[in-house]
């Protein structure tokens, strides 16, 4: 058997070894001054086509790279927005704890009532501050109308919250709910 194998492979390497040429160099002349300008026709032709290759690849990646941005920016929304749905259905929960420990105990029942709800509390706010909800800064701050919803007072100069009737949050950097205020004006002072 490796008799049959030799005389199939004896003839490539005697093709190979005898100089045939490749088809792209069949057609140059034989003379080396005909042969240059053909050689190097050839050889732009095929820079060309290589560039234009790399411009396909560097296209295709940078088109990936795009496509990988978009679906992180896409996925981090989604979430976002889940957490944004979950955290709107808990602030009538919050209110409800703000509203009860609002009050103050009489007993030591109370007292103790009050302390388990603010411990309960505090834990809920813990774990949508993780979450990223931040409060809108509230009495003694300057009036912002964009995170505040001024609801009673006014005034001249600058206004500055002087009551928070209802507490306003931010997630994401988003305001999901603007802190209802009151406000009055800080008058300019004259010299």
């Amino acid at each position: 058997m490796t008799d049959d194998l030799q005389p199939e492979e004896a003839p490539v390497e005697q093709d190979q070894a005898a100089g045939t040429p490749s088809p792209l160099l069949a057609d140059l002349p034989e003379a080396p001054e005909e042969a240059l300008p053909v050689v190097i026709e050839l050889l732009a032709e095929t820079k060309f086509a290589l560039d234009a290759r790399t411009e396909d690849l560097q296209r295709s990646a940078a088109d990936f790279e795009n496509f990988r941005k978009r679906a992180v920016r896409e996925r981090d929304d989604l979430m976002l927005r889940s957490t944004q749905r979950l955290v709107e259905a808990l602030l009538p929960v919050l209110d409800s704890f703000e509203s009860a420990l609002a009050h103050e105990a009489n007993t030591p029942a109370e007292e103790a009532l009050l302390g388990g709800m603010e411990s309960t509390y505090q834990q809920l706010l813990d774990v949508l501050t993780r979450e990223g909800l931040e409060l809108v800064p509230g009495v003694g701050e300057p009036f912002d109308p964009n995170v505040h919803e001024a609801v009673t007072g006014g005034g001249e100069g600058e206004l500055i919250v002087t009551t928070e009737m209802r507490r306003g949050y931010i997630l994401g950097g988003r305001v999901i709910r603007p802190a209802m205020v009151g406000v009055a004006g800080d008058e300019p002072e004259e010299d």
